[in-house]
């Protein structure tokens, strides 16, 4: 018998099937792997297991029991956990307190009791964390435990994970990994969701894929073919997941001393050429995007910038677009786009000074290079009015790029570029970035994902600890050489 089932859920707003008639279940003691490209249903599926979306058709069970729709509290204490790709901890708050929060028991609570319940918790999942310590100060790996402590307090039978990874360095994942499997060696029923497929098959008993709101198939995890798994998703073969690397590099455009910004970052150095894609390799906590915002004027740093051999210092971030340096946030939704703005508003936002004449913005002006950018990144929405925050995360990112190549740059920093993008949009992105590289940008590409770091890039440096630590060519960097510098091994 299955522990969890949705039995045939339909879900529209308005005229758009969000999801039609789809059935999944989860077993007692497994992972089930739930894909689909962004826009396929997931998000809509797992709210609906978790009581918070109420479907149009069908229900779901629970050991044989329909559990209540739009009640997630009700759902909740039947057992159904969902820990959600943004943190729900609060950052001033000890993990004790965070872990109990909203499950505390009587007007008074036993401070000692509590420290004592939590810290054989955190044992149990083999988790290393003082339970006083204030949750601000844990690495993103601990806190997306906490999170699952926290499901865990108050008796979870199903836990939905919900891209658990998507900012976890491979370290910290496969820490992730050895406590989940733990879980479900115990028997708690596991809904993974991730855009990593590469994770599927190291952790899944079975995957289900969506595809535009219907079931596609449900199979084994274990012999399932990679290439099958990608037709199911997208609906298509894609040839090469990294696009072949053939331009050849330019002479220097950026050239970084001895850059420091302490404590977060205290001494980096590397060359950036022209046409070139440079790697960015590192631990979570290693200084890399604090040397991006430091490279992007947002940041006050020491050392020296150099700028085709000009020695360059950036007060804000516009003297660094003025000069030709443009920045993508790892953080799209929060410091990315305006989510209530259209699309083309946000890809012009950057460059409005190109579209106006003395003071007064063009509209037409404006409106045609958003429709460019739109036909070049291929962004997809029903038309650029469309608020930026509807759209996928893929055709948000080439918001993004699209925004940031708008300025005419010499250098674009990116930071995750594919963060939380299916596969179907990972490989266009690849795409515009060899041609963008074509064009004789020059990108350097900060990455937690080490494959993306070994297929993308023509030289990697690896950062540890605030520094720089070393460099590998693309023919020298392997996935052990990279793990290596950047964990002092």
């Amino acid at each position: 018998m299955s522990l969890l089932a949705a039995c045939g859920v339909s879900k529209s707003y308005g005229a758009v099937r969000v999801l039609d008639t789809v059935d999944f279940d989860l077993h007692p003691g497994e992972v089930h792997a739930l894909m689909g490209e962004n826009g396929a249903g997931k998000s809509t599926l797992i709210k609906i297991l978790g009581g918070a979306v109420v479907p149009d058709g069908g229900g779901v069970v629970m050991d044989g029991r329909s559990l209540p729709p739009g009640d997630p509290l009700a759902v909740r204490r039947a057992g159904v956990n969902t820990v959600h790709q943004e943190f729900t901890l609060v950052p001033d708050m000890s993990v004790a307190d965070n872990v109990v929060l909203g499950r505390e028991r009587g007007p008074l609570l036993r401070r000692g009791d509590t420290l004592r319940d939590v810290r054989a918790l955190l044992d149990r999942l083999g988790v290393q964390v003082d339970p006083a310590a204030a949750v601000r100060g844990l690495s993103v790996a601990h806190q997306q435990l906490i999170e699952i402590a926290r499901a865990l307090a108050s008796d979870a039978r199903v836990l939905i994970l919900d891209e658990p990874s998507a900012t976890l360095p491979a370290a910290d994942v496969e820490r992730l990994f050895e406590v989940l499997r733990r879980l479900r060696d115990r028997g708690l029923g596991i809904i993974y969701i991730s855009h990593r497929i590469e994770e599927v098959f190291s952790l899944a008993d079975r995957v289900t894929v969506l595809r535009d709101g219907r079931h596609v198939a449900t199979a084994p995890a274990a012999g399932l073919d990679r290439a099958q798994l990608i037709r199911w998703m997208v609906g298509r073969d894609i040839a090469e997941e990294f696009p072949t690397r053939a331009t050849p590099a330019g002479s220097v455009v950026l050239d970084v001393r001895h850059l420091q910004a302490p404590p977060r970052f205290t001494d980096v150095s590397f060359d950036l050429r022209q046409g070139e894609i440079v790697g960015v390799a590192g631990l979570v906590g290693a200084g890399r995007t604090s040397m991006a915002l430091a490279l992007a004027g947002a940041l006050p740093a020491g050392g020296t910038i150099a700028l085709r051999g000009t020695p360059v210092r950036f007060r804000a971030p516009g003297d660094a677009i003025a000069r030709g340096v443009a920045y993508v946030t790892e953080d799209r939704k929060s410091r990315g786009i305006i989510p209530r703005l259209g699309a083309g508003a946000n890809m012009t936002l950057a460059a409005l000074a190109a579209f106006a004449s003395y003071g007064l913005l063009s509209p037409g002006r404006e409106a045609a290079a958003a429709a460019e950018a739109a036909r070049r990144f291929d962004v997809r929405a029903a038309n650029l009015r469309q608020p930026a925050g509807t759209l996928s995360g893929g055709n948000q990112q080439k918001v993004l790029l699209a925004r940031a190549t708008m300025t005419r740059p010499a250098v674009l920093l990116l930071d995750e570029p594919t963060r939380g993008v299916d596969v179907g949009a990972r490989a266009e992105i690849y795409g515009l970035m060899n041609a963008l590289t074509r064009d004789g940008l020059a990108i350097l590409m900060i990455s937690s994902d080490l494959p993306e770091i070994l297929g993308m890039s023509d030289r990697i440096v690896v950062m540890r600890e605030g520094r720089t630590r070393g460099e590998l060519t693309r023919g020298e960097a392997t996935p052990e050489r990279v793990m290596a510098l950047a964990t002092a091994a």
